[in-house]
C-alpha cells in the first residue's frame, strides 16, 4: 500500500474514533440530563462533549487534506465507508453549530421561536444518530480501526 494511502487509512481511523467518542459523550450528557444529575456534572459532561466536537472537526479537516493526496482504488470498501463517515461528520458538525447559534441568541422566546429551536435540536439528534450509523458501518469495513 502506498504511503499516502496508508496515511489516509490512519486518518480515516482517527475520524472513526473521533466520531465514536463524540457520539458517546453526547449520549452520556443526554442521559445525565434525563436523570436530573447535578448541574456541575451535566456541565462537565457537556464540556467533554464539546471537546470531542472539536476533535471531530480537526479529524474532518485532516481527512480532507489526506484524501486530496491519496489514490485509492474504487473497489476499496473502507474508503467508501470512510467517505460516508466524513459526510456524516460534516453534517453533524453543521447541525450542531446551527443549534448552538440558535440557542445562544438572546431575545424574547416566542412559541414559534421555541418550535424552531425544538426542530433544530431534533435535526441535530438525527445527525448524531447518522454519525453513529456511519461509524458503525466504517467499523464493519475496518474492525482494526478500534
Amino acid at each position: 500500500m502506498p504511503a499516502r494511502t496508508k496515511a489516509l487509512v490512519h486518518t480515516a481511523d482517527t475520524l472513526y474514533r473521533a466520531a465514536t467518542e463524540t457520539h458517546r459523550q453526547h449520549t452520556r450528557h443526554a442521559k445525565l440530563v434525563d436523570r436530573g444529575a447535578p448541574d456541575d456534572e451535566q456541565r462537565s459532561a457537556l464540556e467533554m462533549a464539546y471537546l470531542c466536537d472539536d476533535f471531530l472537526g480537526d479529524a474532518i479537516l485532516a481527512y480532507e487534506k489526506a484524501k486530496g493526496h491519496a489514490t485509492v482504488g474504487a473497489s476499496e470498501e473502507w474508503w467508501h465507508k470512510a467517505n460516508m463517515l466524513w459526510h456524516a461528520s460534516k453534517e453533524y458538525i453543521r447541525r450542531h453549530n446551527s443549534c448552538d447559534g440558535m440557542s445562544r441568541r438572546v431575545g424574547r422566546q416566542s412559541p414559534n421561536r421555541l418550535a424552531e429551536l425544538t426542530m433544530s435540536f431534533e435535526i441535530e439528534a438525527s445527525a448524531l444518530l447518522a454519525l453513529r450509523m456511519a461509524a458503525d458501518s466504517y467499523r464493519k469495513a475496518r474492525p482494526e480501526a478500534e
